[in-house]
């Protein structure tokens, strides 16, 4: 009998447990449980976009309310890794060009020019996501027969860079490799400029973030 009674207290207590993490987890992302807000699109949670949900954008969660604008003064760039070359082409695309089978690295710049009326940003995102892969199974949504090592990131401002000395920036590398049977293709470059934090349970709080979109196209050389 005493047997019993302790299993019973034992298999009462983890349901207790179970559920009690259950409710964390819910209370802390309930865009996991809910996975819908008023617009009728999934909550974006890094990495939201197209991964975690079939959310299009970061602006399916977060406000697109902050200072930094579409300017001189705002940085978004794509640079060779090895040479520094900006792989930005005259019609505001990117072009990164590669062999079959060979690797490229680039390095991701993110920021802004230094001005006394514009506060830095504080936290820089940016995702590289081809958007013809949202909805579907595959965790990757990367361009397909493209391998990637880093295409989405979450960085703090203060990256140094030469060229880049009167900005505050992020600076990330990335390599991509396309396999045999890799095409060109254009992807989307998403990035998010941003200070402060969320409000717990609403990313439309207590954030201000400017949004940006930008074409990138992959050629096999």
């Amino acid at each position: 009998m005493k047997k019993k009674i302790i299993i019973l207290i034992i298999v009462i207590s983890g349901i207790v447990t179970i559920n009690s993490l259950i409710t964390l987890n819910t209370t802390h992302h309930p865009e996991f449980s809910e996975n819908k807000n008023s617009s009728g699109h999934a909550y974006a949670y890094p990495p939201g976009v197209g991964i975690l949900t079939n959310s299009t954008s970061c602006l399916s969660c977060h406000a697109n309310n902050g200072p930094w604008k579409d300017d001189a003064n705002t940085i978004i760039d794509i640079l060779d890794k090895d040479t520094k070359k900006s792989l930005k082409q005259t019609d505001g695309t990117f072009l990164i060009e590669t062999q079959k089978g060979q690797p490229k690295t680039v390095l991701t710049i993110i920021g802004s020019r230094k001005n006394n009326s514009i506060p830095a940003s504080y936290r820089n995102a940016w995702l590289y996501i081809d958007p013809a892969t949202i909805g579907k199974n595959s965790l990757s949504k990367f361009a397909p027969d493209w391998e990637v090592n880093l295409p989405m990131s979450c960085r703090l401002v203060g990256d140094n860079l030469i060229g880049y000395e009167d900005a505050n920036i992020t600076s990330l590398p990335m390599t991509i490799q396309p396999l045999e049977s890799a095409k060109d293709t254009e992807i989307s470059l998403q990035v998010m400029l941003t200070k402060g934090e969320t409000t717990k349970n609403n990313a439309l709080e207590g954030m201000t973030g400017s949004y940006f979109e930008r074409k990138v196209k992959l050629k096999v050389k």
